[in-house]
């Protein structure tokens, strides 16, 4: 078996797909750390700050952001506005003896200037990826383009988390085309709060156990 690796890089389909819940259950489920290199939009209330609120467990830390921005927009947009230019090299993960969840903004293509995306970012801190697609008519295609670049980066895929119910054949036909390894699935709640991810991480960490010795 394979032994977990200490950080953890969370990007999804594209926006809105279940990222920060995802991420709160896998640091809930493997008792790690979190960080969010950039942060654009709702700062009162950031993807920290809401994965800070859904953790049960008392040693996990969430550190702060290397960038963080008013605007609610793609990363490149929000640092132009606001007069700055996010560099790479001052995205320094926190030092830890943890496993670390990162979790990156939007999805793979996401630009984070006019010269790199969230890929290089990924491809800079040397992480391998968990994939968060959720079912939708046309997810098919985004998952499956996902994973097209990942491989065309030489990224390391961990595997798929499915955010939400299956759609028709979803998860079956992007398993067969994507030859990925399927890491468990995040169901829908009425309510998000610390049960909903203590339930879904205990979930979670039994698929990872499958697939890792930790």
């Amino acid at each position: 078996m394979l032994q977990l690796p200490k950080a953890i890089f969370i990007t999804g389909i594209g926006t809105g797909v279940g990222k920060t819940l995802t991420s709160a259950v896998l640091v809930e489920a493997l008792s790690a750390d979190y960080w969010k290199p950039v942060q654009c939009g709702n700062l009162e209330n950031s993807d920290s700050v809401v994965v800070k609120s859904l953790i049960s467990n008392p040693i996990s830390e969430v550190y702060p952001e290397s960038y963080k921005f008013k605007t609610a927009s793609s990363p490149h947009y929000a640092a132009n506005v606001e007069g700055a230019k996010i560099d790479l090299g001052k995205c320094i993960p926190p030092d830890t003896n943890k496993t670390l969840i990162i979790e990156g903004a939007g999805g793979l293509l996401v630009p984070l200037s006019h010269s790199e995306t969230i890929a290089d970012l990924i491809g800079t801190l040397n992480a391998p990826v968990v994939l968060v697609c959720r079912n939708y008519l046309g997810s098919i295609n985004h998952t499956l383009l996902s994973i097209e670049v990942l491989k065309q980066r030489g990224l390391k895929l961990l595997g798929l988390i499915f955010s939400g119910p299956n759609f028709l054949d979803n998860e079956e036909i992007i398993k067969h085309f994507g030859e990925a390894v399927i890491l468990g699935r995040i169901e829908e709640a009425e309510e998000v709060n610390k049960e909903f991810v203590k339930r879904e991480a205990l979930k979670v960490r039994a698929s990872f156990l499958k697939q890792f010795l930790f």
